[in-house]
């Protein structure tokens, strides 16, 4: 059983969210908290010079409240919204937070990553710590 896990999600819910964790939950130790993680993809500077001021942080703060709605009363886990690439922050966040389990998804393979998505194949390949996907 683990003590730390982190669910990574896609910022547009997947269907499949309520799977992993499921999972998680089975794979916690009793009244430990699961770490759901969605990364928002980085924006270069170009690009955001053009936006309204403050609308990344407005567009986090909206997908933390979306998941936070999404997973009221739900005790057990704990919501966190962070920006960079997906596969990288994944792996740097479980390293920083003392993750010892990771439960994903696997996402759109092609072929290059004919078995895994490409983000659960980079943490599959990067992670310190347990991985568990779902296909």
């Amino acid at each position: 059983m683990y003590k730390k896990i982190l669910v990574p999600v896609a910022s547009d819910h997947d269907p499949k969210t309520e799977n992993a964790i499921a999972v998680a939950r089975l794979l916690a130790d009793k009244g430990e908290k699961i770490t759901v993680l969605t990364v928002v993809e980085s924006v270069p500077d170009f690009i955001v010079s053009h936006l309204p001021e403050g609308q990344m942080e407005r567009n986090r703060r909206a997908i933390a409240d979306g998941l936070a709605e999404d997973f009221a009363g739900a005790d057990d886990i704990n919501i966190a919204v962070i920006t960079g690439h997906a596969g990288r922050s994944i792996v740097e966040y479980a390293e920083d937070q003392g993750i010892d389990c990771i439960v994903m998804n696997s996402h759109r393979p092609d072929l290059t990553d004919y078995f895994l998505g490409s983000t659960a194949a980079r943490v599959v390949r990067h992670a310190q710590c347990s991985v568990h996907v779902l296909r």
